[in-house]
């Protein structure tokens, strides 16, 4: 279960900086996307925040266990707090979202099966 947890856990932080990135540089298509769903532009730093650690944290959990589980259910709830938001937009496009929180769930259940 550790090196599914090792799989799920690298491309989910993968994805978690990427979206870090672009969130920190301000991407017109991020930025455009969080705009639309009002998504106050002061908000963008921490959320933008809250997706890094969500990456280092899934990676230390490679390491440390605990932490692992702790960077997978942060990473769900944060992005079943986006899908919240899209949903209350009538905003429908959200394969991502759903993706990205379904690989936290297994991220977390991975972590737990192997520790």
């Amino acid at each position: 279960m550790f090196i599914g947890y090792a799989s799920v856990a690298v491309l989910l932080a993968f994805a978690l900086s990427a979206s870090a990135f672009l969130t920190f540089t301000r991407n017109p298509q991020i930025v455009g996307s969080m705009t639309k769903l009002d998504v106050p532009e002061t908000w963008l730093p921490w959320l933008a925040t809250a997706k890094a650690a969500g990456a280092i944290g899934l990676l230390a959990g490679l390491a440390v266990p605990l932490l692992g589980g702790a960077a997978a259910v942060g990473v769900a709830l944060y992005f079943v707090g986006a899908l919240f938001f899209h949903l209350r937009k009538k905003d429908f496009a959200v394969a991502p979202v759903v993706v990205i929180t379904l690989l936290a769930v297994a991220a977390l259940a991975l972590r737990t099966l192997s520790a």
